[in-house]
């Protein structure tokens, strides 16, 4: 391996600079607490995606971190630990690497303004560029470092010791028979080890696909190589795809990697093309936005996160605006906001009667205002629990206002009243207040002045959480009415809060601006005896579903038969990794992540009889055949080297009770590194367009639950049939870079 291939993609002249600066490495001041601020030395490490830094604690002088595990880096004061910690004078010189998952923000701050900008730009540059590698550039990248941490001696050369802890730290647990004959068939020299063109050679062995080499053999029929028409046959045939010639040309000029073939196809340059999104088993088309998003709002399932201030559970954790940055990254649209009196005159968000710390409620708008729309330009909800003060009701509502300015909504669009929600499309870049609200819509229109403050009842009140205040104060007998400020109220237009009172009040007394929030037990028994009545009361008006107030360790409830029955904001904490976490992921995974799903026909017809509980409607049965052929680099569920996984796969089918199922694979062995299943599963769908298609790998275990490895959860309209690669998530929902399934799919209509 060429070792100037360490650093993926194409440098700058301007960014070697940055680059061997951090090779080089630098001292940095960490800052935890205003007490704890203690330099410490850090460095790149020579495979480019490796940081390492010195320790002080005894067992770990030195410790490292995989620039893979990055989520971003933000240069200056930017965390509530440098805002609060250090002086403003640093904001030149401090920045923050962000993570995936739980683990803590790492703030910094650089001996200069010029050193900061090095890390900043340096390390923002590594993350891109790992970002941009193809699938097949992932595991060459991955597989070279493997190769360098086994080459204990650091001679570039591999013994067939160095051979076999190599295989067992890329997932595969071989015999010293296998080895030695590995070795023997890469040692030409018959020196005793290998080195440059034998480990070539060894790699080539390792890497070969024996799957991909029969479909390919099969098709290659241009002496020995894939034609355009070949191309073409397969794409037709095996893939149901509905192309031209020209489509299939296209691909060739594409993905062919050999430039003296580049009107053929070679072996390496289709499994290029199985690797790249039209290759994915996500129709490539529905990874932009793809869907109607002229509908009224109530049209629409929204990504929605419950305690959206949580980065933990619900009595003791931290509250904080990296919380609502997290979920705005993930494209969540609805977001929720428990706002209290602040001791010192400014309203704080927290978890009423816990001990969860709290944060500025004007600390959190302007978080919001500056991460809403970096990865949607659909509109925001702004979901209030307001426990507040009328004064400090007012600096709410002059909060907003001031830091939101005119992306707020704070009257109907148009000049007339209006008759509907507008669009996600008429919305664009705005916000929406969900809340208490002293009059009627209508009021705007004719003129009808309110009181400056009043109370508002139980009666006119939704009280979202009224079941959890009580579970956490031992049922406090304590009033619950309101006094709402006309400021705050004011600027409710869309989603004003209203108590549910059944089917019929609500046909009868609600308008479509009015939302009833329901906790998941009722809204459970709702979607189960009274899924038609449900359905239709959400063709016209929006719904929120809100977790248990007993779920303090922030789990979760499955959102499926809420969606079965067309509730669009089903509230979940984003902060817990789970399945239904994944379910929510996958769904929203769609329409461009945009945090907005148009709900199927049958879900927003106000004269629908669909039922998905009795199915008495609808001709949509899909007969459907899935083979987990099989999966490429998993990662160990245990970092010790002598430990490998035992992988299966279960394909699981969510959806209306009818269409629920699961199948699994036999368990591998000892081999994450390319097990080989073959597997053959077939199940019949009654409502496909409700349908999610999650694939799990677990490490099999014999004595207890077997071990998450990773999943990948799709909408079954985005499919695609054919032999497809499928890419993998972690618990927190994080690509896994270089893991993947392979797989053959094909639904066909049930006859």
């Amino acid at each position: 391996f060429d070792s100037n291939r360490q650093f993926p993609g194409a440098l700058k002249p301007y960014e070697y600079s940055d680059l061997q600066f951090l090779l080089s490495g630098a001292d940095l001041l960490k800052v935890r607490s205003g007490s704890w601020k203690k330099t410490r030395f850090y460095k790149l490490q020579e495979d480019c995606k490796t940081m390492w830094h010195e320790s002080k604690k005894a067992l770990r002088p030195r410790q490292t971190f995989s620039v893979e595990d990055i989520e971003c880096v933000r240069s200056g004061r930017q965390t509530e630990g440098l805002r609060k910690y250090t002086e403003e004078a640093l904001e030149t010189r401090a920045f923050s690497i962000l993570f995936k998952g739980r683990r803590k923000n790492l703030d910094l701050v650089a001996a200069s303004e010029e050193e900061a900008k090095h890390w900043v730009s340096g390390l923002q540059k590594i993350i891109s560029n790992l970002n941009s590698l193809s699938q097949q550039q992932k595991t060459e990248h991955w597989i070279f470092n493997c190769l360098r941490k086994a080459d204990i001696n650091g001679d570039n050369k591999m013994s067939q010791e160095e051979l076999k802890n190599f295989l067992k730290n890329i997932n595969i647990e071989v015999d010293d028979d296998y080895v030695k004959l590995i070795f023997e068939v890469c040692d030409k020299s018959h020196c005793g080890f290998l080195e440059l063109e034998e480990i070539k050679h060894f790699y080539e062995i390792l890497t070969q696909r024996e799957e991909i080499d029969v479909i390919y053999e099969e098709y290659a029929k241009t002496n020995g190589l894939m034609s355009a028409f070949n191309l073409l046959e397969f794409l037709s045939k095996e893939q149901k795809e509905e192309v031209d010639l020209a489509h299939a040309v296209q691909l060739i000029e594409k993905y062919e990697l050999d430039e003296a073939e580049k009107q053929l196809m070679t072996k390496d340059g289709f499994l290029m093309y199985l690797h790249q999104p039209e290759g994915l088993i996500m129709k490539p088309s529905h990874k932009g936005v793809y869907q109607d998003m002229t509908q009224p709002l109530n049209h629409y399932f929204i990504s929605s996160s419950h305690n959206t201030y949580l980065l933990e559970d619900q009595i003791k954790g931290p509250s904080s605006t990296e919380a609502y940055i997290r979920s705005l990254m993930k494209s969540c649209r609805c977001l929720e906001l428990d706002v209290w009196d602040g001791s010192d005159g400014e309203p704080v968000i927290y978890h009423g009667y816990t001990l969860t710390s709290k944060i500025l409620f004007k600390d959190v708008i302007k978080a919001i205002k500056e991460y809403a729309f970096k990865t949607s330009n659909y509109p925001v909800i702004l979901s209030l629990e307001t426990h507040c003060s009328v004064d400090q009701q007012k600096l709410m509502a002059q909060h907003m206002t001031t830091i939101l300015e005119d992306a707020l909504i704070t009257k109907p669009l148009g000049d007339h009243m209006p008759m509907e929600l507008p669009s996600p499309e008429e919305l664009k870049g705005r916000f929406l207040v969900k809340g208490k609200r002293l009059n009627r819509l209508e009021a705007l229109f004719l003129d009808e002045d309110t009181e400056e403050e009043e109370v508002v009842t139980e009666e006119e009140d939704s009280r979202d959480d009224d079941d959890e205040e009580d579970a956490q104060r031992n049922s406090s007998k304590k009033s619950k009415t309101l006094n709402l400020a006309k400021e705050l109220s004011d600027i409710v237009i869309y989603c004003k809060s209203v108590k549910f009172h059944g089917f019929e009040h609500a046909r009868n007394n609600q308008s479509f601006y009015e939302i009833s929030s329901f906790k998941e037990g009722d809204a459970m028994k709702l979607a189960e005896k009274s899924a038609n009545e449900y359905i239709l009361h959400n063709e016209g008006k929006l719904s929120r579903i809100y977790p248990s107030g007993f779920r303090t360790d922030s789990s979760n409830y499955n959102p499926v038969p809420l969606w079965n029955a067309g509730c669009q904001i089903v509230a979940l904490n984003f902060q817990t990794p789970c399945t239904e976490m994944d379910l929510n992921q996958g769904l929203f995974s769609q329409n461009g992540m945009c945090g907005y799903v148009l709900k199927p026909f049958f879900l927003r017809h106000r004269d629908s009889e669909f039922d998905p509980i009795t199915l008495n409607r609808g001709p949509w049965l899909k007969h459907t055949e899935f083979r987990v052929i099989s999966a490429q680099q998993l990662p160990k569920v245990n970092p010790k080297i002598s430990s490998i996984v035992d992988p299966l796969v279960r394909v699981q089918i969510h959806g209306v009770p009818a269409d629920m199922a699961e199948k699994e694979t036999d368990y591998i062995v000892n081999n994450g590194f390319n097990p080989m299943w073959n597997s053959y599963f077939q199940f019949d769908l009654s409502v496909p367009k409700l349908a999610l298609v999650r694939f799990v790998v677990e490490d099999y275990d014999a004595v207890s639950s077997n071990d998450f490895i990773g999943q990948c959860t799709i909408p079954f309209t985005s499919v695609q049939n054919g032999y497809r690669h499928v890419p993998l998530f972690n618990k927190n929902g994080d690509l896994l870079s270089s893991a993947g399934l392979f797989v053959h799919t094909m639904a066909v209509d049930a006859e």
